[in-house]
């Protein structure tokens, strides 16, 4: 074996364990929605079902293909 394909070979052997943890198909895809809104203001509330029920007319449904996580700062930066 001659030099260049040995260090190809140890490169490629290097790098096999980091594709192997990426990320594999098959997982429910996530969305994760960060708002500046408390939770209970209306506003925060209309845009969220606002947002819900275009993604059920694409044929998204929370839960059952899709995961959507809110997160609401309440104007706190700290909590951004």
């Amino acid at each position: 074996m001659r030099r260049r394909e040995f260090i190809g070979f140890i490169g490629g052997a290097a790098a096999w364990p980091f594709s192997a943890r990426a990320q594999q198909p098959g997982g429910m895809p996530r969305i994760g929605l960060l708002s500046v809104f408390a939770e209970n203001d209306p506003e925060a509330q209309a845009w969220n079902r606002e947002l819900l029920q275009r993604l059920q007319e694409l044929g998204w449904a929370n839960g059952r293909n899709v995961q959507i996580e809110f997160r609401f700062a309440a104007a706190d930066e700290a909590r951004l």
